[in-house]
């Protein structure tokens, strides 16, 4: 991915259209802030002095203050970076192209790879994920709406379809819910990833990462290929 294409790259710009260089500054200096402090330590002062600009300055372009910069920081980066997940689950799990059956391992365990690439790419947006679940308690409603909406529930329907091709090609039994497969796939290898990464700041060694994803799909494979053991919830 190029550097436009990263939270916290030049790209930003870039998605501002005409509204000028000033409120591109103060939201790529909130970027930085937020996910350095998080929001409820995160100052108007400090991101102002990153932007290099005045807490007058900020107000006059965002009136709603840190609420309104999280929430446009937050809604920008989990859009990028939920078209970049749905495009690598385009290219490893195209439903039009589904693998061969000796296959699925592999794409499956090169999908979990690239998401751990975009993930240490990202770190700027996924600081700022790790920020929203420790803080989720103090962030106002309407900003974690607008998290989920731009970014991981779009993200858990695409993956829910791609589980549900799989299952229509007869590489794997669901076991009727393609949603849950989906969100097992992803807390095996991305979440738990994300989880020992502390949110991608302190990255694993190359051998660790890949031994965690290679036994998620293992794992995953384990419980929902299709002709395995049925689970003891689906049955009836």
């Amino acid at each position: 991915m190029d550097r436009a294409a990263r939270p916290g790259g030049s790209g930003r710009r870039a998605r501002t259209g005409g509204r000028g260089d000033k409120p591109a500054a103060i939201e790529r200096a909130a970027c930085e802030v937020f996910a350095r402090d998080g929001y409820t330590r995160a100052g108007i002062d400090a991101i102002a002095a990153a932007a290099g600009a005045s807490t007058r300055t900020l107000y006059n372009h965002f009136p709603g203050g840190k609420e309104e910069l999280f929430r446009t920081v937050v809604q920008w980066s989990a859009g990028r970076v939920r078209e970049a997940q749905l495009a690598l689950l385009a290219r490893y799990l195209d439903p039009e192209r589904p693998p061969r059956a000796a296959d699925l391992e592999r794409d499956l365990l090169a999908l979990a790879r690239a998401c751990a690439g975009l993930m240490a790419e990202s770190r700027d947006h996924f600081a700022l994920v790790g920020h929203i679940h420790a803080e989720a308690g103090h962030l106002p409603d309407e900003v974690f709406e607008a998290w989920q909406e731009a970014g991981p529930r779009a993200v858990a329907r695409g993956y829910a379809a791609a589980m549900a091709a799989l299952e229509e090609a007869g590489l794997l039994d669901t076991h009727g819910d393609p949603a849950r497969a989906a969100a097992h796939f992803a807390a095996l290898t991305s979440t738990d990833l994300a989880q020992r990464t502390s949110w991608g700041v302190r990255p694993l060694p190359q051998a660790e990462t890949e031994r965690l994803l290679a036994s998620g799909v293992a794992a995953f494979l384990r419980a929902y290929a299709a002709g395995g053991p049925r689970p003891e919830s689906a049955r009836g």
